[in-house]
């Protein structure tokens, strides 16, 4: 029971907190729960199929099939969250503006509620069909039923209630500092992504280590446990990194925060120019 408990809670977790970030990133969208109660409801639908046809895909591609598999769904999803924090950045101003005029609708057209909603599908593909896979791994071990309901619904809420105390936490701080918390977060977000397919790719071949393991931080703090869990969903914390994936997340920190500068420089300089015409 306990172990089914612990895996349900750190991969529900990772969920909870990519789906806190984006609901408190987006404050003030309309319509945007549905699309992420979608997302939700088709990552789990993806992760039974993904569940269901694990076998042919890890075999795929001289067995590698399923590290190429995550590493394509961390790039899809990096892509999105670069494209969402574009978007906040250039539209954050009439979103500020619209959490003080409640009525105001936002901009048609412009939402990215789409992306809303694949990248957290992507997020619950990944994490979900991880879970039915561990679940199906304990079942077959001899673990009774009974004990892994019980240990799968604790796991559940508790990781449930650590992404709604995240967003509940987000979404306290005012309104012109939360795009700039959400921002940042994002991309510490995806630059941990692209570590982790990049370490995918690695493991299939395609990418060289560079350096099998930079440091060994697991007996400071481990990536098993509750903080090493949060810091690694949020910030791409890696107990063992390898020199690639070293190398990818700084250079994907690095790449996002150019763009964030050049954007918010971009928008002042219209600023500018608006109030001199």
């Amino acid at each position: 029971m306990l172990s089914i408990a612990v895996i349900i809670f750190r991969e529900v977790l990772e969920i909870a907190l990519v789906v806190g970030v984006l609901l408190a990133a987006t404050r003030g969208i309309t319509g945007r729960k549905r699309w992420v109660l979608g997302g939700i409801l088709a990552g789990i639908v993806g992760s039974l199929i993904v569940a269901y046809f694990a076998e042919t895909i890890s075999n795929a591609m001289e067995g590698m099939g399923q590290e190429v598999f995550n590493a394509l769904v961390l790039f899809l999803a990096v892509l999105l969250i670069g494209w969402t924090v574009v978007w906040m950045r250039r539209h954050g101003r009439k979103l500020t503006q619209h959490f003080k005029d409640v009525g105001r609708a936002v901009t048609e057209g412009k939402e990215p509620l789409y992306t809303l909603a694949v990248v957290i599908m992507l997020a619950t593909l990944r994490d979900g069909s991880e879970m039915v896979l561990f679940t199906y791994g304990v079942l077959a071990s001899g673990e009774k039923i009974g004990g892994m309901i019980i240990g799968s619904v604790a796991g559940l809420v508790a990781g449930v209630i650590a992404g709604v105390a995240l967003y509940y936490g987000l979404i306290k701080i005012s309104a012109r500092s939360l795009f700039s918390v959400t921002s940042w977060l994002l991309i510490f977000l995806a630059a941990g992504m692209m570590s982790q397919a990049a370490g995918f790719l690695a493991a299939a071949g395609f990418l060289p280590e560079i350096v099998p393991m930079v440091w060994n931080s697991s007996g400071i703090l481990s990536e098993r446990g509750l903080i090493g869990k949060i810091l690694h969903a949020l910030l791409g914390y890696t107990e063992k990194p390898s020199g690639i994936q070293l190398f990818v997340y700084l250079l994907t920190l690095g790449g996002m925060t150019v763009i964030l500068k050049w954007l918010g420089g971009e928008a002042a300089a219209n600023k500018n120019k608006g109030m001199g015409a």
